[in-house]
């Protein structure tokens, strides 16, 4: 089997080797993005550690997956409570690690956490009942479907929302039977292990849930240890690695990669409520968001008013040190991505876009970058057709939907995208065309918060998906048992001999059941 290659993405280190590439480090240094202030370190989980911890894991499951889901479900809820009960630690860490305002570490994380397992231990019992299968033609029998769990599923997570996603997965993974073992972004260590000292607190079994903090190397050995399913939320570029990865090794796997999420608004489009869903969507977690607006394709009749709108709006809006003072937009938690938006604004100036309002790094300590607003753009730009990750919303004026429409879809990506029209018939209309796995009507971002629905991409942007029904049912194997309803004795008509008269009288089978709508879509449409 080849070696795999993972993203290094950011982090300080410390320890012996060529700390520049993070391979042969022993530790991970954790700095406030917002101030420069060194947090922590934690340890470099080693490939043969990895091993023993999959190994451990899977002894746990074995006793886990026993359990009837009730019994797992009562437990999980435990683990909600001790997330209740300790959330104002879990938010301050949050600020702190994360430059994220106060507000978002809440709502966004611990909140969206806490109701996910509450939603999915409720329905659980339910969506991975056994049930039957009306089987069309062999009538004789019954089929039964069940859904049994996968064994190990590694999480491999990522920076923007260190709390909540590795959770929302770990989650649904336990509560379908299955033990977790969660490889955390190098850029946000602390996090992940603070949710495994919360799960622990909560008398859960240890070995269940664990945490292998690492570089590239740590993610690869993860793999190689052979899980039984993985779930990787990052980059198109990790993705397509780690995808390659699990085929090698026929892993099965869910794959939640970049974004680049349209805006369309529409010429009926409410202005204002429009221009607060682009400042709120586009500089939500300072725009390190996979769903984030990204591009907004804006009808003639209202761009002007609604550019000047997001303008005001966007200027109005304090960014800072959210553990030192409530603020809107805190910092940018990957220093990269700074460098990245500084890229693509002077991509779009030289090729005739304008700021209209941010467009540089805040000076002073911490890694801010101020909200941003270009106008004036086209599909020659990058920052209309790559994905910015970082707090930049670009506008294009459009003559007509159909032109935004297609601009929309003129892309690699489809995680997320968003219309705006008056006309809720006309807009859901419009959403359905859209080529993403989440389309939302005059509202942004929402859906990544709401665990009754599935969430995914199509195109570049992966497959699979978290949440929903289709979400918990994907941590399993689906086991199909069928049983005789009749007995068909010694000789059964379908086995050896084969003969001259049993082969007639199944030629007169196919006429009579298939020929001209046949027997079987007439006993159909009776029944």
């Amino acid at each position: 089997m080849g070696q795999v290659v993972m993203d290094r993405g950011a982090g300080n280190v410390t320890g012996s080797g060529p700390g520049a590439n993070g391979h042969a480090a022993t530790k991970i240094r954790s700095y406030a993005p917002a101030t420069g202030e060194l947090l922590g370190e934690v340890k470099v989980t080693s490939a043969d550690e990895v091993k023993r911890a999959v190994e451990r894991a899977r002894r746990a499951q074995e006793a886990w997956g026993a359990l009837p889901v009730e019994e797992r479900c009562e437990r999980v809820l435990r683990f909600r409570d001790a997330i209740v009960d300790r959330a104002d630690e879990i938010v301050d860490l949050l600020v702190r690690e994360c430059g994220k305002p106060r507000h978002e570490a809440l709502l966004h994380e611990v909140m969206v956490a806490a109701d996910l397992a509450t939603f999915f231990a409720k329905a659980a019992p339910r969506v991975l009942a056994p049930h039957e299968v009306k089987l069309h033609m062999f009538k004789h029998r019954r089929s039964f479907i069940h859904y049994k769990p996968r064994g190990v599923v590694a999480v491999i997570s990522p920076w923007n929302y260190p709390f909540q996603l590795p959770l929302r997965d770990a989650i649904i993974a336990l509560l379908a039977g299955n033990a977790v073992v969660i490889k955390p972004s190098e850029v946000t260590p602390l996090i992940a292990q603070k949710a495994k000292e919360v799960w622990d607190s909560a008398g859960l079994p240890e070995d269940l849930l664990q945490i292998v903090p690492g570089y590239g190397p740590t993610g690869a050995a993860l793999i190689e240890a052979q899980p039984d399913f993985v779930i990787l939320t990052g980059s198109v570029a990790t993705g397509r690695r780690v995808a390659a990865a699990c085929g090698e090794r026929l892993i099965p796997c869910v794959m939640e990669l970049g974004g680049k999420a349209p805006l369309i608004a529409c010429a009926d489009a409410d202005v204002e409520r429009t221009a607060r869903a682009i400042v709120f969507g586009g500089f939500s977690n300072a725009g390190q968001v996979c769903v984030s607006v990204e591009r907004v394709y804006a009808h003639r009749e209202v761009h002007d008013k609604l550019v000047d709108r997001v303008v005001e709006l966007t200027k109005e809006l304090r960014q800072g040190d959210p553990s030192a003072e409530f603020v809107d937009v805190g910092a940018i938690i990957f220093p990269h991505q700074i460098d990245v938006a500084e890229k693509h604004i002077a991509d779009a100036v030289g090729k005739g876009a304008s700021v209209r309002a941010g467009g540089k790094r805040r000076e002073g300590p911490g890694q801010f970058f101020e909200p941003t607003v270009i106008d004036g753009c086209n599909h020659q730009m990058t920052v209309m057709t790559e994905e910015i990750f970082g707090p930049i919303v670009p506008f294009m004026r459009v003559s007509t939907e159909e032109e935004a429409l297609r601009l929309a879809n003129d892309s690699h990506l489809g995680l997320n995208a968003y219309v705006f029209s008056r006309d809720r018939d006309h807009a859901t209309r419009l959403a359905e065309r859209v080529e993403a796995g989440s389309v939302l009507v005059n509202d942004v971002l929402t859906n990544g918060g709401t665990p009754d629905t599935p969430f995914g991409g199509i195109k570049a942007s992966g497959f699979g998906r978290a949440m929903g029904e289709e979400g918990l049912r994907e941590m399993c194997n689906i086991k199909h048992v069928s049983v005789e309803r009749v007995g068909m004795g010694s000789k059964d008509p379908l086995w050896y001999p084969y003969t001259a008269q049993s082969y007639g009288w199944f030629r007169k089978g196919l006429r009579a059941l298939f020929s001209g709508g046949g027997l079987l879509q007439r006993i159909g449409e009776i029944l």
